[in-house]
């Protein structure tokens, strides 16, 4: 666990340039024991997820045309997003994860909820006009697991 990283579906070395934050945070910690090396590797997870998945929001967000009024990323067990009634969008800083495929399809199903707060034909529909194979995708996430 403690020389790799698992971005976007791959595992990586945490000597390469995208992880350097987590470097930093790991040669920084006082006291090295398992739970606060598990923190430095959430707070990295958190931090990266921000950057990509407010990029990605933004650009779904415009192109759909749905304006939600906050977005919030929390490390999550059962859930990849969540929107609620006030369009308030938070999103599983695990996303980070999994491949841009899935986490895209996320992105527009949870933006897909400011319009149709279920999941009726509607939403089907308007989630599938942007991710073209929204059901495959669905599939996939279904039998996606991390370890949390």
């Amino acid at each position: 666990m403690e020389d790799e990283i698992l971005l976007f579906g791959d595992k990586c070395s945490i000597d390469i340039k995208e992880a350097k934050e987590l470097r930093n945070y790991l040669k920084n910690m006082k006291i090295s024991t398992k739970e606060n090396i598990q923190k430095c590797y959430d707070k990295f997870y958190k931090l990266y997820a921000k950057e990509y998945l407010t990029q990605r929001t933004e650009h779904f967000s415009n192109i759909m045309n749905l304006k939600y009024s906050e977005l919030k990323f929390r490390k999550m067990k059962s859930r990849w997003g969540s929107c609620n009634s006030k369009h308030k969008i938070t999103l599983n800083t695990e996303l980070i994860k999994i491949d841009k495929e899935l986490i895209d399809f996320v992105i527009v199903h949870e933006l897909a909820h400011l319009t149709h707060m279920n999941h009726s034909k509607k939403f089907h529909l308007l989630v599938k006009r942007y991710i073209l194979n929204a059901k495959e995708l669905d599939k996939k996430l279904k039998t996606t697991h991390l370890l949390v």
